[in-house]
C-alpha cells in the first residue's frame, strides 16, 4: 500500500470523501512529516497551522453535514512563496520585501481553496524567482530530497522538494524559464507548464500588479499525472475581465497510445544531453514504440534552434527586467549603451533587459513566426518529447551567476544554456508536461517533457497518464521510502490548545 504522504491528491480526497480518512487526520499526518523531515530539506518556509487546523475541522464538519464536496476536499497542500495568500509573506526571496505580508489571495489560490484544498504552508524560491536553484537570504537553501548536496531546481524548487519528500499533498508553481519543469525533473515529480494565458496569473506578484508578464505562466506540480489534470482544470479559465467573451474548451486525449505520431528530440548542439538523461528519454521512446506509437527521432519543427533560443532569451530578459529595482535597472541601461560591437553575454542581457518597444515588437514578430512553424509541425505529429535539462540535479553553486558553468559529461557549458529546452516552448507559448522517466546511473531522477500544440494541455497530460500507467511514475527518494515515518496509517491526534 502506498504510504499516505506519497499518495496522490486525488486519492487523498477520495479517502476523505468516503470517510476512510478525516481532513484533520490528513493534515496532522503531513504536519508530523514536516516536523520530522523538513529541517534538512528546507522546502516549506512558512506555515499557518492554526488556520489549516480550523479549515480541516470545517471540512470534516461539512462532510458530516452532507455538504457538496469539491474535488480537493480536505487535501493538505502548499504553494510556492510567490503566490499571494492572505496573511502570509510574499517576498520572491528579496530581502527588502521580508515584511511584505499580503492581505489577499491569488486567483489560483481562490480557485483551489474553493475546490476544498487546505493550504497550510508556502515553499522556497530563489531571489526574484530567477535561478535553477532555490536559495535566498531570507529563507536559506532548499536541498534535493534525493541528495542534499544537490539542488532541487528553481524557481519552484521548494514546491518539487516538498512533494518528493512527502511533505505536502499538492503544489502550484510558476514557469518563465523552466521553473516548474526543471524542479520536477530534478526531484522526480510531475509538472505542467500550461499554454500561455490559460491560467490567469493575478495574485502571483509582489504587489497589487495585475498585468500578466510575457512568457510567464502558473501551473501545478504533483506526484501523479491525474493530479495535474485535476489541478489544471481548477486553475484554468478566463479571469473576470475576460469571462464575458471567453469560454474554456480544451481537447482531450482519447483512445490508446497505438497510432499516435510522436517525435523525439534527443539532444542539440546548443545544449547537449548527458548520456544519463538521454538513456531515460530513449527508454520512454522505446516504451511508446512497443505500445504501437509511431516514434520518429528526426521529427523537428522548421525552426533554427539557435535563433529560437536567441529570440526566447531576449524576450525572457525583457520580461524579467520588470523585477529589477530602479537602481539596478539604471545600471543595466549603462551596460546596454556600450558600443554595438560589444557582443559579450552581459551586454546582450542588458540590451534585452532595456530594449525599446520597437525592438520588442521585432522580437515578438520573430516569436510569432516561430509559433506558426510549431503550428505546422503539429499538423504532422501529435506530440514531441524532449529533455527538460541536460543533466540530473547539479551540486549547489552559490558563486556569482556570471562565474557559473554546467558540467555535461565532463564538458563545461554556459550556465544559462540550461534554459534551451524550456525555451523552446516558452517562447512559442506551448504547453509541456514533465513526467518522471526513471533514475540516471548516478541514482538521481530524470524527467522528460511532452510538448503539444497550443491549448493541448489536457492531451499532453493525457499522454503523461498513459506513460505513468506504463511505469513512468513517481518513486520516493530511497532514503525517505524506507524512513521509519513511511507508515501508511494517518497520524492520530487529540485536539488540544497546543495544536490550535
Amino acid at each position: 500500500m502506498t504510504a499516505l504522504h506519497f499518495q496522490s491528491a486525488v486519492a487523498l480526497a477520495r479517502s476523505i470523501r468516503e470517510g476512510r480518512l478525516s481532513a484533520r487526520q490528513a493534515l496532522e499526518h503531513f504536519l508530523d512529516r514536516v516536523d520530522r523531515l523538513n529541517t534538512p530539506i528546507n522546502a516549506i518556509i512558512h506555515q499557518d497551522r492554526a488556520g489549516a487546523r480550523a479549515r480541516a475541522d470545517a471540512a470534516d464538519a461539512a462532510r458530516a453535514a452532507g455538504a457538496e464536496l469539491g474535488p480537493l476536499h480536505g487535501v493538505p497542500m502548499t504553494v510556492k512563496e510567490s503566490y499571494q495568500v492572505r496573511g502570509t509573506p510574499t517576498t520572491f526571496g528579496i530581502p527588502q520585501f521580508r515584511d511584505n505580508v499580503t492581505d489577499r489571495d491569488a486567483l489560483a489560490v481562490q480557485r483551489l481553496t474553493a475546490a476544498g484544498a487546505n493550504i497550510f504552508g508556502k515553499t522556497n524560491v530563489p531571489i526574484r524567482l530567477a535561478d535553477f536553484q532555490s536559495y535566498n537570504d531570507i529563507y536559506g537553501t532548499t536541498r534535493n530530497p534525493w541528495n542534499h548536496d544537490r539542488t532541487p531546481g528553481g524557481s519552484s524548487g521548494g514546491s518539487a522538494a516538498a512533494l518528493a519528500a512527502g511533505l505536502t499533498g499538492l503544489e502550484i508553481g510558476s514557469d518563465i524559464g523552466g521553473s516548474i519543469r526543471n524542479p520536477a525533473h530534478f526531484c522526480g515529480v510531475f509538472g505542467h507548464k500550461p499554454t500561455f494565458g490559460l491560467c490567469p496569473t493575478r495574485g502571483h506578484s509582489l504587489d497589487d500588479s495585475v498585468a500578466p508578464s510575457d512568457i510567464s505562466v502558473i501551473g501545478p506540480l504533483a506526484r501523479s499525472a491525474g493530479d495535474l489534470d485535476t489541478a489544471l482544470r481548477l486553475m484554468a479559465g478566463p479571469d473576470e475581465i475576460d469571462r464575458p467573451g471567453l469560454a474554456l474548451d480544451l481537447p482531450e486525449l482519447h483512445g490508446p497510445v497505438a497510432g499516435l505520431r510522436i517525435g523525439i528530440w534527443m539532444s542539440d548542439p546548443f545544449c547537449p544531453t548527458s548520456a544519463g538523461v538521454g538513456a531515460r528519454l530513449q527508454a520512454v521512446a522505446d516504451a511508446l514504440g512497443r505500445a504501437g506509437a509511431h516514434v520518429d527521432d528526426r521529427a523537428r519543427p522548421a525552426i533554427d534552434p539557435a535563433r529560437s533560443h536567441e529570440v526566447y532569451s531576449a524576450l525572457l530578459f525583457a520580461a524579467m527586467s520588470a523585477r529589477l529595482p530602479d537602481e539596478a535597472y539604471e545600471k543595466r541601461v549603462q551596460v546596454a549603451e556600450r558600443p554595438a560591437s560589444d557582443n559579450d553575454l552581459n551586454a546582450f542581457i542588458a540590451r534585452a533587459e532595456t530594449m525599446r518597444h520597437r525592438t520588442w515588437t521585432q522580437s515578438n514578430e520573430a516569436r510569432t513566426k516561430l509559433r506558426w512553424a510549431w503550428k505546422r509541425f503539429f499538423g504532422e505529429v501529435d506530440f514531441l518529447i524532449t529533455p527538460v535539462m541536460p543533466t540530473t540535479a547539479f551540486p549547489h553553486d552559490h558563486t556569482p551567476e556570471g562565474a557559473r558553468t554546467v558540467d555535461i559529461d565532463g564538458q563545461s557549458h554556459p550556465y544559462f544554456c540550461q534554459t534551451f529546452w524550456a525555451g523552446l516552448t516558452g517562447v512559442a507559448y506551448l504547453p509541456s508536461t514533465v513526467i518522471p522517466a526513471g533514475p540516471a546511473p548516478d541514482g538521481l531522477p530524470v524527467g522528460v517533457q511532452i510538448i503539444g500544440p497550443a491549448y493541448s494541455d489536457l492531451r499532453t497530460i493525457g499522454l503523461a497518464r498513459r506513460l505513468e500507467a506504463m511505469g513512468f511514475g513517481f518513486t520516493p527518494p530511497p532514503a525517505l521510502a524506507s524512513h521509519p515515518e513511511a507508515a501508511s496509517s494517518p497520524a492520530q491526534y487529540e485536539p488540544s490548545a497546543a495544536q490550535s
